[in-house]
């Protein structure tokens, strides 16, 4: 097992492998620093920045789960638009600074994140639900029933 890179860990063991969404997870650059004044964001900030969201879908409807630790609901926006996308927005703001604090390493997160979905034809787009419990925002967005065909029997003649 020694020979698997790590990024193969950690996986939902339930979950089908995917080996293009591995290297969604996989940061080839991470252990190297990037001072450039034109980035947007520092590497500290960067794992609240690219919230990771899950998105699965049920018999019923598609679900999408976000950790969100620390964040109030009023902090967090969900929003559909008009051509059946998914917004998902919010913002951690940065602990104001006490001039008399020494800080010795500053790992939690910071900054603004913002992620969209493209629902599918099926989405019940005027019955979506959202809640947040313990730092994880539930989004439901109930699917319509398939309608199975009408099959008509033909009789077949002689």
């Amino acid at each position: 097992m020694a020979t698997i890179p790590s990024f193969f860990y950690n996986r939902r063991a339930n979950s089908i492998f995917d080996p293009v969404s591995v290297f969604d997870v996989w940061d080839p650059l991470k252990d190297f620093t990037f001072t450039s004044p034109n980035s947007l964001i520092s590497r500290e900030n960067s794992a609240f920045v690219n919230t990771r969201i899950d998105w699965k879908e049920t018999l019923e409807a598609h679900v999408f789960e976000a950790d969100l630790p620390g964040l109030k609901k009023e902090e967090v926006k969900v929003e559909i638009e008009d051509d059946r996308v998914l917004q998902i927005s919010g913002e951690r703001n940065v602990e104001k600074e006490d001039k008399n604090d020494t800080w010795h390493r500053v790992e939690r997160s910071c900054g603004k994140f913002l992620r969209r979905f493209r629902l599918p034809e099926n989405a019940k787009m005027d019955q979506v639900k959202a809640s947040m419990e313990n730092g994880v925002l539930t989004v439901t967005v109930p699917k319509e029933e398939v309608k199975k065909p009408d099959v008509k029997a033909i009789e077949i003649s002689s």
